[in-house]
Protein backbone atom coordinates (compact mmCIF):
# COMPACT_ATOMS: atom_id res chain seq x y z
CA UNK A 1 0.00 0.00 0.00
CA UNK A 2 2.87 2.46 0.74
CA UNK A 3 4.40 1.49 -2.88
CA UNK A 4 1.07 2.45 -4.41
CA UNK A 5 1.03 5.91 -2.66
CA UNK A 6 4.41 7.10 -3.08
CA UNK A 7 3.84 5.61 -7.04
CA UNK A 8 0.52 8.07 -6.85
CA UNK A 9 2.52 10.83 -5.54
CA UNK A 10 5.33 11.00 -7.83
CA UNK A 11 2.81 10.68 -10.89
CA UNK A 12 1.24 13.89 -9.77
CA UNK A 13 4.43 15.72 -8.68
CA UNK A 14 6.14 14.76 -12.40
CA UNK A 15 2.67 16.29 -13.64
CA UNK A 16 2.98 19.54 -12.36
CA UNK A 17 6.28 19.92 -12.74
CA UNK A 18 7.21 19.04 -15.77
CA UNK A 19 3.57 19.44 -17.98
CA UNK A 20 2.75 22.36 -19.42
CA UNK A 21 0.41 24.55 -17.48
CA UNK A 22 -2.75 24.55 -19.69
CA UNK A 23 -5.61 27.06 -19.13
CA UNK A 24 -9.04 26.18 -20.87
CA UNK A 25 -10.02 29.33 -23.34
CA UNK A 26 -12.53 31.45 -21.79
CA UNK A 27 -15.98 31.21 -23.24
CA UNK A 28 -16.50 32.89 -26.88
CA UNK A 29 -17.56 36.28 -27.14
CA UNK A 30 -21.42 36.22 -27.77
CA UNK A 31 -21.31 38.07 -31.48
CA UNK A 32 -18.40 36.40 -32.66
CA UNK A 33 -19.07 35.88 -36.29
CA UNK A 34 -15.52 34.58 -37.94
CA UNK A 35 -15.52 35.40 -41.91
CA UNK A 36 -13.34 33.86 -43.82
CA UNK A 37 -11.00 36.09 -45.86
CA UNK A 38 -11.96 37.26 -49.52
CA UNK A 39 -9.90 34.49 -51.97
CA UNK A 40 -8.49 37.81 -53.91
CA UNK A 41 -6.53 38.78 -50.47
CA UNK A 42 -2.79 37.42 -50.36
CA UNK A 43 -2.20 33.89 -47.90
CA UNK A 44 0.04 36.13 -46.34
CA UNK A 45 -2.49 38.50 -45.02
CA UNK A 46 -5.35 35.77 -44.81
CA UNK A 47 -2.95 33.40 -42.34
CA UNK A 48 -4.43 36.18 -39.63
CA UNK A 49 -8.19 34.80 -39.56
CA UNK A 50 -8.82 32.82 -37.07
CA UNK A 51 -8.03 31.88 -33.42
CA UNK A 52 -4.94 32.05 -31.67
CA UNK A 53 -3.59 31.57 -27.90
CA UNK A 54 -0.44 32.90 -26.55
CA UNK A 55 0.79 34.78 -23.51
CA UNK A 56 3.36 37.88 -22.47
CA UNK A 57 4.97 38.43 -19.38
CA UNK A 58 2.22 38.87 -17.26
CA UNK A 59 -0.91 37.29 -18.85
CA UNK A 60 -2.19 34.60 -20.69
CA UNK A 61 -4.09 35.89 -23.88
CA UNK A 62 -6.39 34.72 -26.27
CA UNK A 63 -6.51 36.75 -29.64
CA UNK A 64 -9.55 35.79 -32.59
CA UNK A 65 -8.16 37.84 -35.94
CA UNK A 66 -12.95 37.86 -36.95
CA UNK A 67 -12.40 39.60 -40.22
CA UNK A 68 -9.62 41.11 -42.27
CA UNK A 69 -9.49 43.02 -45.23
CA UNK A 70 -6.52 44.69 -47.17
CA UNK A 71 -7.08 47.97 -45.31
CA UNK A 72 -8.60 46.71 -41.63
CA UNK A 73 -8.92 43.80 -39.35
CA UNK A 74 -11.89 43.30 -36.70
CA UNK A 75 -9.97 41.41 -33.64
CA UNK A 76 -11.08 39.92 -29.93
CA UNK A 77 -8.15 39.90 -27.58
CA UNK A 78 -8.76 38.17 -24.03
CA UNK A 79 -6.59 39.03 -21.12
CA UNK A 80 -6.03 37.26 -18.23
CA UNK A 81 -6.14 41.05 -16.51
CA UNK A 82 -3.03 42.65 -14.84
CA UNK A 83 -2.77 45.70 -12.63
CA UNK A 84 -4.69 48.47 -14.24
CA UNK A 85 -5.79 45.93 -17.73
CA UNK A 86 -8.94 43.92 -17.12
CA UNK A 87 -9.76 40.48 -17.23
CA UNK A 88 -12.13 40.11 -19.98
CA UNK A 89 -12.76 40.16 -23.80
CA UNK A 90 -12.15 43.55 -26.00
CA UNK A 91 -13.11 44.04 -29.16
CA UNK A 92 -10.96 46.29 -31.88
CA UNK A 93 -10.31 47.57 -35.15
CA UNK A 94 -7.04 47.28 -36.31
CA UNK A 95 -5.45 48.19 -39.26
CA UNK A 96 -3.28 46.51 -41.57
CA UNK A 97 -0.15 47.42 -43.35
CA UNK A 98 3.09 46.17 -45.07
CA UNK A 99 6.33 47.15 -43.81
CA UNK A 100 9.48 45.38 -45.19
CA UNK A 101 7.25 43.18 -47.20
CA UNK A 102 5.47 41.68 -44.46
CA UNK A 103 1.93 42.11 -43.10
CA UNK A 104 0.93 44.13 -39.96
CA UNK A 105 -2.00 44.24 -38.14
CA UNK A 106 -1.24 47.50 -35.36
CA UNK A 107 -4.05 49.22 -33.24
CA UNK A 108 -3.76 52.18 -30.27
CA UNK A 109 -3.68 49.95 -27.10
CA UNK A 110 -5.70 51.27 -23.70
CA UNK A 111 -1.98 52.25 -22.32
CA UNK A 112 -1.23 54.76 -24.98
CA UNK A 113 0.82 52.68 -27.41
CA UNK A 114 0.78 50.85 -29.89
CA UNK A 115 0.33 47.43 -30.43
CA UNK A 116 1.42 45.21 -33.50
CA UNK A 117 1.04 41.88 -34.63
CA UNK A 118 2.97 40.37 -37.13
CA UNK A 119 2.63 36.50 -38.73
CA UNK A 120 6.36 34.82 -38.50
CA UNK A 121 6.60 31.11 -39.52
CA UNK A 122 3.12 29.42 -37.97
CA UNK A 123 3.44 32.04 -34.76
CA UNK A 124 2.21 35.26 -34.17
CA UNK A 125 3.56 37.92 -32.36
CA UNK A 126 2.04 40.59 -30.61
CA UNK A 127 4.85 43.76 -30.16
CA UNK A 128 4.09 46.22 -27.47
CA UNK A 129 5.78 48.90 -25.33
CA UNK A 130 5.74 46.78 -22.29
CA UNK A 131 6.49 43.59 -23.47
CA UNK A 132 6.05 40.88 -26.44
CA UNK A 133 3.66 38.26 -26.95
CA UNK A 134 3.71 34.89 -29.24
CA UNK A 135 0.94 32.87 -30.12
CA UNK A 136 -0.04 29.63 -31.32
CA UNK A 137 -3.60 29.18 -33.65
CA UNK A 138 -6.10 26.99 -31.81
CA UNK A 139 -8.79 25.16 -33.57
Amino acid sequence: MKTLVVLAVSIVLVGIFFCPMAMAAPPMPADLQIVQPDPSLPKELAGFCGKWEGSDPVMKLFLIVEKIGKEKASLYIWRSGFEQIPKGWERIEAKVSKEDGKYKLFFLNKMGGFTVFALIGEYLYGLTPGGNARFSRVP
